[in-house]
């Protein structure tokens, strides 16, 4: 009998088969270009929505599914096997990556003004590199074995790097801005640091192991063989070595601290390209290489590499989470806003893995997934606005004016230059609105307060000083989200492009509305049964669902598991009230601050004027410039490789080329010696004897002239 979960065979096929035919084949006609990537999408998302209700609805036990396998690589006698796997991990992503693809890509079309004069050149390339990356998230999900899974994440990194420099002909006069391509590139070069930690990891694990299949590795006797086998004659076991250097690849892959530098200036693509890295596609791919390995993380000792007690993922989590949210405050960059609490709750999941609490981390995922691909989507429909504001305004003015105003470079992201939107959009007002109160984790009606709550609700009882950490995250992404609502929306227009700003067409505002419901309801699949009045309302088959498969995977995993309902005794309020007084907290200070008399025209940022006056206006321009993290990587780590390959390159230049000149003069200096010597000596005997023989000739030739006189005489 035929089981619905092989048809997860055939999800990332549909993109893979869209992404060959456009270049091919659609290329020069546009509409049926993003008709056959939409139209892939949505197959692929019709199958994931019957092989995740398929799964959900499985007895208890029946998952993970490992399907038939075929052959699919071979090296010498090593031959590689490929199969889908389908558990609970799994299944959840699969509800979540094609919805949110689909919706993005369906933006995509009004984003990049197909229909109009202003439409992008490359706008079938466009949708064929977005076709690409979700074939390259869904192959990861779905596949059975962590080569694949590496494949694929490559695959995804090649088209952040092909979809951040989209618009690589893009210049700015600032000349300290970073254009696309250079993000492109430093996206590229930063996240293939992580990645090299993570090809070191496999290569590790198939050495001890000897496969790289989930049903072998994460088998328990294989865990017990990896928690018990040390490295090389010291303490540290192999399963703490291999669980390290996986993070290293999602320290890459998530923007988590100190590879954090590239997320920001990825901002550069197209906001689509933002969204889908930020939601659904690149940074949640590590998080969910943790969510993935998780049975060899339980296994490996947390003192390893411990700072203070704190596991060294949950440290590295909760510090990106603080630090990030931090530097948020101070960016006036719609989408840069944006990048930072993308790092913050990124920085969240992974403390929430790191302390063991993996159906919190996971639920986060989830619910992050819907509403940031909602405000990156919002804030691309604002910028949009404020592009064709601009315009408007531009065509007003007369030619003194123009004139003047083209001196100014206009920048649409510019927060500082908005304001009063809210009339002039309500859709995407209400739609970054209800974004931002989930990012916020506003209490009881949004989907971030719940994976949030689940979050500090686990660090509450796992480690205190996470906790805090966390907590106070929250207020500050909580006022910084009220800041930047503030900003945009509130008020009068700061600036003639938001005076004239319009409403989004419908194909950007309907996905909007369908991303802005799942903000708000996906979190009622995760309330804790024991809350008071609220619990068991709704099922919490979310919880139920994916911690059965940390139980599967043995003692060592169940242990660390605290998320588990039969480990709960009685519900704690207290990381619940610290948790909403602090997300409170924020928005109501942000609205103090920036809304209850909102920003004029001219009127510079409010926190930063009052740190000034407090002499902290050091402080504040740290926080703009990201804590100065870029000129350190540039001073400690660029200007070296730059240095290195200029004297290599001068070295090869002047010395290894000067060698091979010089070896080339002396033998060209020797060739033409012998060329002399051929000409004069050698050519000179042989000419000479012609010479000779032919004076001879000469001289005996009277006696051959065939007269029989001549010959008489001479005799």
């Amino acid at each position: 009998m035929f089981n619905l979960l092989n048809l997860a065979w055939l999800i990332p096929l549909f993109p893979f088969l869209a992404f060959v035919a456009v270049p091919l084949f659609t290329n020069r006609n546009r509409k049926l270009s993003h008709s056959l990537v939409i139209g892939a999408i949505a197959i692929a998302f019709v199958l994931s929505q019957i092989v995740f209700w398929r799964a959900v609805t499985l007895p208890e036990g029946s998952l993970p599914f490992q399907s038939q396998t075929i052959r699919w690589l071979s090296a010498g006698s090593e031959v590689f096997r490929l199969g889908v796997y389908v558990d609970p991990a799994t299944a959840v992503m699969l509800f979540m990556v094609p919805l949110v693809c689909m919706m993005i890509f369906i933006y995509s079309v009004g984003y990049m003004n197909f229909g109009t004069d202003e439409v992008d050149p490359r706008y079938s390339r466009f949708f064929a590199y977005l076709s690409l990356f979700a074939t390259g998230m869904l192959g990861m999900i779905v596949f059975d074995n962590l080569l694949a899974f590496f494949i694929f994440w490559e695959i995804m990194g090649t088209c952040s790097y092909l979809l951040i420099g989209f618009w690589y002909e893009k210049t700015y006069p600032d000349p300290n801005k970073i254009t696309p391509k250079e993000a492109g590139l430093k996206a590229f070069i930063v996240t293939k640091i992580g990645d090299l930690f993570f090809m070191l990891g496999l290569a590790v694990l198939y050495a001890v192991v000897g496969s790289l299949a989930y049903k072998d590795i994460f088998s328990p006797e294989t865990l017990s063989r990896l928690a018990e086998m040390k490295l090389m004659g010291t303490q540290v076991s192999i399963a703490t070595v291999v669980a390290l250097l996986l993070f290293g690849g999602t320290v890459g892959k998530s923007a988590q601290f100190p590879l954090h530098v590239w997320l920001p200036d990825a901002m550069e693509g197209p906001t689509p390209v933002s969204a889908l890295i930020h939601a659904a596609t690149m940074v949640s791919a590590g998080v969910f290489l943790v969510v993935r390995a998780f049975p060899i993380f339980s296994v490996a000792d947390p003192s390893t590499l411990a700072v203070g007690g704190i596991p060294f993922v949950a440290f590295i989590g909760a510090l990106t989470a603080f630090g990030s949210s931090i530097i948020a405050v101070a960016q006036d960059d719609i989408k840069g806003v944006l990048a930072f609490s993308t790092i913050s709750q990124l920085g969240y999941m992974i403390a929430a893995l790191g302390i063991g609490a993996f159906v919190a981390g996971v639920f986060h995922l989830i619910t992050h997934a819907f509403f940031k691909a909602l405000l990156f989507l919002s804030s691309g429909s604002v910028i949009h606005g404020m592009e064709h504001g601009h315009h408007h305004a531009h065509h007003e003015h007369d030619a003194e004016e123009h004139a003047e105003d083209a001196a100014h470079w206009f920048n649409p992201n510019d927060m500082m230059g908005m304001g009063g939107l809210a009339r002039r959009m309500p859709r995407t007002f209400v739609a970054f609105l209800i974004g931002g109160l989930a990012l916020s984790g506003f209490p009881l009606l949004t989907a971030g307060f719940w994976s949030k709550d689940e979050i500090l609700a686990q660090a509450w009882t796992g480690n205190q000083v996470v906790f805090w950490t966390l907590a106070i995250a929250a207020g500050l992404t909580a006022f910084y989200t009220a800041r930047q609502l503030c900003l945009t929306f509130a008020g009068e227009p700061r600036t003639e492009a938001a005076r004239h700003a319009p409403e989004s067409v419908p194909s950007m505002t309907v996905p909007l509305m369908i991303l802005s419901a799942f903000a708000v309801t996906l979190g009622w699949a995760g309330i804790p049964e024991d809350l008071p009045v609220l619990g068991g309302l709704v099922p919490n088959w979310f919880h139920h669902f994916v911690g059965s498969m940390v139980a599967e995977n043995g003692g060592h995993a169940a242990r660390v598991a605290g998320h588990l309902a039969e480990a709960a005794h009685g519900f704690d309020w207290a990381p619940m009230l610290l948790g909403s007084f602090f997300g409170l907290g924020g928005l109501l200070l942000g609205w103090l601050v920036y809304g209850w008399k909102p920003l004029r025209a001219g009127e510079p940022d409010r926190v930063e004027a009052a740190m000034s006056k407090i002499g902290l206006g050091w402080l504040h321009r740290a926080m703009r410039h990201r804590f100065y993290f870029d000129e350190l990587y540039r001073a400690i780590f660029v200007r070296p490789a730059i240095w290195f390959s200029e004297a290599f390159s001068d070295f090869d230049h002047y010395v290894v080329d000067g060698l091979v000149n010089l070896a080339g003069n002396i033998g060209r200096w020797l060739s033409e010696r012998w060329s002399e010597f051929d000409a004069v000596i050698v050519d000179g005997i042989v000419n000479g004897v012609g010479v000779v023989v032919q004076a001879l000739g000469g001289f005996i030739r009277p006696i051959q002239n065939g007269k029989v006189q001549s010959y008489l005489w001479v005799a």
